[in-house]
C-alpha cells in the first residue's frame, strides 16, 4: 500500500518536476509530501469507521479537483507569454501540492483504522516511500523537462490533469 500511495506522488513529481526547480525545492517538497503522507492517513485511522463510507469518497473527489485545477492552471500558463511559471513551488503553492497529493491516503488510513493496522510502521512506510518516489520523480521530471523545452510545463500540467480526472473516474 505504502509503494502505491508513492507511485502518486511519483506521477505528480514527474509532472511538477517539468517547472524548473532547484534542489533546495525538490528537497523541501519530498519532505512535506512525506510528512503529509504520515499525517493524513493517521487522521484517517483516528477517524475510523464511521466516517470511512462517505468520506473516503469524498476525499477522492476533492484530491482529484485539485490536481485538475492544478493542471489547467500550469497548461494556461503554458500558453501565455510570461516568463516564469504559473504555479510555484513555494508557500501555499507547495502546501496545496503536497494535500492534494496525500489526501489519498487519508482514505486509505480509514480502511487500516478499521482492520486495525499497525499504526507506527503503517505511518513511517508510508512517509518515508512517498518521500523517496517523490524526489524520484522530481528529479527526472527536471532532467525531462530540458528535453520538452518552453512546452516543458504544459506537459506537466497535463499529467496532474489527467492523474485528477484518473482519481475522479
Amino acid at each position: 500500500m505504502a509503494a502505491a500511495l508513492g507511485m502518486d506522488a511519483f506521477s505528480m513529481g514527474l509532472g511538477m518536476g517539468m517547472i524548473q526547480l532547484r534542489l533546495r525545492q525538490i528537497c523541501k517538497i519530498g519532505l512535506l509530501i512525506g510528512v503529509f503522507h504520515m499525517i493524513m492517513p493517521l487522521l484517517g485511522m483516528s477517524i475510523g469507521k464511521q466516517l470511512s463510507l462517505h468520506f473516503g469518497n469524498l476525499a477522492t473527489w476533492i484530491g482529484g479537483g485539485l490536481l485538475i485545477a492544478l493542471g489547467v492552471q500550469m497548461i494556461l500558463s503554458s500558453l501565455r507569454s510570461t516568463d516564469g511559471p504559473f504555479i510555484t513551488p513555494r508557500g501555499f503553492g507547495i502546501w496545496l501540492f503536497s494535500l492534494s497529493v496525500s489526501l489519498d491516503s487519508f482514505s486509505v488510513g480509514l480502511s487500516l483504522g478499521i482492520f486495525g493496522a499497525k499504526v507506527i510502521v503503517t505511518i513511517l512506510l508510508f512517509g518515508i516511500i512517498s518521500m523517496g518516489l517523490t524526489w524520484m520523480g522530481l528529479l527526472i521530471g527536471r532532467k525531462t523537462q530540458k528535453w520538452f523545452g518552453s512546452y516543458s510545463e504544459a506537459l506537466g500540467g497535463c499529467i496532474l490533469l489527467s492523474f485528477g480526472l484518473k482519481l475522479i473516474f
